[in-house]
């Protein structure tokens, strides 16, 4: 029943800030810098969640394929290649990097 507790507290909340995020006056969501934010703020996370993931094991740093892979997706991005370039390069470098 506790999991059931967990479940329905959560769908409130994320309700709740559903709604919060609804009542905020349009006055202040047009400000310039509310506006620079909010276009930031999804790169942010991105580069965030993709650090975590590439770079950490639980509590340790780890450099391992997926580093590579991550290294060879950005060299793509600075030659400009198109996005599923970047992703086939990344798959095929960390596959080697395992390989070896």
């Amino acid at each position: 029943m506790t999991t059931w507790i967990a479940i329905g507290v959560t769908a409130a909340g994320c309700y709740l800030v559903k709604l919060l995020g609804l009542s905020v006056p349009a006055g202040v969501l047009e400000r310039p810098l509310v506006r620079r934010l909010a276009a930031l703020l999804p790169v942010a996370l991105l580069a965030a969640l993709t650090a975590q993931q590439t770079f950490a094991d639980g509590r340790d740093l780890l450099l391992d394929a997926r580093a590579a892979g991550l290294g060879a997706a950005a060299l793509a991005l600075v030659f400009r290649a198109p996005f599923l370039v970047v992703v086939a390069v990344a798959v095929a470098v960390t596959a080697g990097v395992r390989a070896l």
